[in-house]
């Protein structure tokens, strides 16, 4: 998640970015977090001002009274007890213009690198490095699904059951050829001086959230 201030001090940016992204429908986002960060700020210094008024008054009380200024004092009261609905009703306010800046933020995209490129899908990808030549056989290569299929290495029907389209279930000594691959790798990197680690299957939302959007990732499943 982007750092508001940067929204603050340039917007433009922040718009000109969301381009590069081809995602312009977020556009009126950076317009909209503009808007209520003001409402913030300025429901922020209003209720920072009341508790300023709340303070003075309050010390003000017992003052009075020792002064025999009981008429005063009760004045006094009536002004703090007054003052505290009102800061409720702006607290309420900013936290509910904190969450809706939080929505928005959320799906802004982060900065691209300046290094970059632009491109509208994977046929603008520009190649940046190449190792070797691509050796392109003089016979049909098989889609590498139909071998697995073959060889009842994997079940496609029952992964989009129930993890939906793209995904899959390894089978057999398909599944076996998987782990020793992984296991190959993992070996490989840890003789690299590299410590092998694994990590927890669960995450905290609070965690990921700054990463991506929960809205988003609904909407791609």
């Amino acid at each position: 998640m982007i750092d508001i201030r940067l929204i603050r001090t340039n917007p433009e940016l922040v718009k000109e970015n969301i381009k590069k992204k081809f995602q312009d429908e977020k556009l009126v986002l950076v317009d909209e977090v503009l808007e209520l960060d003001g409402q913030l700020r300025a429901a922020a210094t209003e209720a920072d001002s009341l508790r300023n008024q709340r303070n003075v008054s309050s010390k003000q009380i017992g003052a009075l009274m020792a002064q025999g200024k009981k008429e005063e004092a009760e004045e006094a009261k009536r002004l703090v007890a007054s003052i505290g609905p009102k800061l409720e009703e702006l607290e309420a306010k900013e936290t509910q213009l904190q969450g809706e800046i939080r929505k928005r933020m959320l799906v802004i995209p982060n900065i691209i690198d300046d290094s970059v490129p632009i491109g509208k899908d994977d046929s603008e990808n520009v190649e940046v490095e190449r190792f070797g030549e691509p050796k392109v056989p003089d016979f049909e290569v098989p889609y590498h699904v139909d071998i697995m299929e073959r060889l009842s290495g994997v079940d496609l029907d029952s992964a989009r059951k129930t993890s939906g389209n793209g995904f899959y279930y390894l089978m057999g000594n398909i599944a076996r050829l998987h782990s020793a691959i992984l296991s190959y790798a993992r070996d490989f990197m840890i003789n690299k001086g590299f410590i092998y680690c694994v990590p927890p299957f669960m995450i905290r939302s609070n965690v990921v959230t700054g990463v991506m959007s929960f809205a988003e990732m609904e909407n791609m499943m």
